[in-house]
């Protein structure tokens, strides 16, 4: 797998990995992939919760084998995890290092949505008690404020979508401005968050978009209340995670590893007792295998679904 393998991996490599890290229970796997072609190229398994020292041996060895090869690396990829810029520094030098996007506008969706809860938390605080006995004018009033507030916080907890939601229909637009009617800080959560959506445009260079963000952020402080929630949005994560704009070849996210692992953890779920550091290492060596082969398995498939259209075709 070592030599053999990568190989035939890196004779189409463009310069472009993602690593990460997956927890199995007591063990973690280090991932480099091919950010391009979607492939693995090289995984350490290990059987403690990884350091910078285990990241940077990692690292030397992949680029140990890159230098065998006479390949260069021109881009690498993500999560936000505070393991990788040190490592990454002392091995690659000054590497453009991109953060994976996804990441970072799941931790600001969740940002919002958090906001939104707590203003629903709120709102049932104020919900006025309805005392006991008969039912006079006085509490005729306050049922129907209950049912007032009782009404609205259903509308944001059944539309908490609509401010995180990328793209809006007129449809939804119309409904969240009557569901925020009177919550002004609400709907500047959502005008924040279309401007962070902006930011990720590919029609624009690193530079505009971390002069927008600048301008984002001094906008934010203004408001008290909101730069407490959004406190993700002065991460320096989010800088990095610009870094694509300027090279239309680098991806955006560190998908590449991320579909590995979700195939990993599929791969587990039918085998959960044989959980050993030897067997883990041998699925991934399996899994490697698969994806060397599958260029053969697809002109094998397509091979066969041609001959077999061919004799329905003869046989009518």
């Amino acid at each position: 797998m070592v030599t053999g393998y990568l190989d035939e991996a890196l004779t189409e490599f463009n310069g472009y990995i993602a690593a990460d890290e997956l927890y199995d229970g007591p063990y973690c796997v280090l991932s480099i992939v091919d950010n391009r072609k979607f492939r693995r190229l090289t995984y350490r398994l290990l059987d403690h919760n990884p350091t910078h020292e285990d990241i940077l041996r990692f690292f030397k060895d992949f680029q140990k084998e890159l230098d065998q090869r006479g390949l260069t690396l021109q881009g690498i990829t993500t999560d936000g995890s505070p393991l990788y810029p040190v490592p990454i520094r002392q091995v690659f030098g000054d590497m453009p290092h991109q953060i994976c996007e996804f990441h970072v506008i799941k931790e600001l969706t969740l940002a919002i949505l958090r906001a939104v809860a707590r203003e629903r938390k709120a709102m049932k605080a104020r919900i006025p008690p309805l005392g006991r006995g008969r039912p006079s004018r006085k509490t005729t009033k306050i049922s129907r404020r209950r049912q007032r507030l009782e009404r609205r916080i259903t509308d944001l907890f059944d539309h908490r979508h609509l401010f995180v939601k990328h793209h809006l229909t007129p449809c939804e637009k119309k409904t969240l401005r009557r569901i925020t009617r009177g919550l002004l800080h609400l709907r500047r959560l959502r005008e924040i968050m279309d401007e962070a959506y902006g930011l990720f445009d590919r029609r624009c260079r690193t530079d505009t978009a971390l002069e927008k963000l600048a301008c984002l952020r001094r906008r934010v402080r203004r408001f008290k209340t909101v730069s407490r929630t959004l406190n993700k949005l002065f991460s320096e994560n989010l800088d990095k995670a610009l870094t694509f704009l300027d090279d239309s070849l680098r991806p955006s996210t560190s998908n590449a590893a991320e579909r590995g692992n979700r195939r990993h953890r599929k791969m587990q779920k039918s085998v959960y007792r044989v959980r050993t550091q030897a067997q883990i290492s041998r699925r991934i060596a399996a899994d490697m295998q698969r994806e060397a082969q599958m260029s053969g398995r697809i002109q094998t498939t397509r091979t066969l679904h041609e001959n077999r259209s061919r004799c329905q075709e003869a046989r009518y």
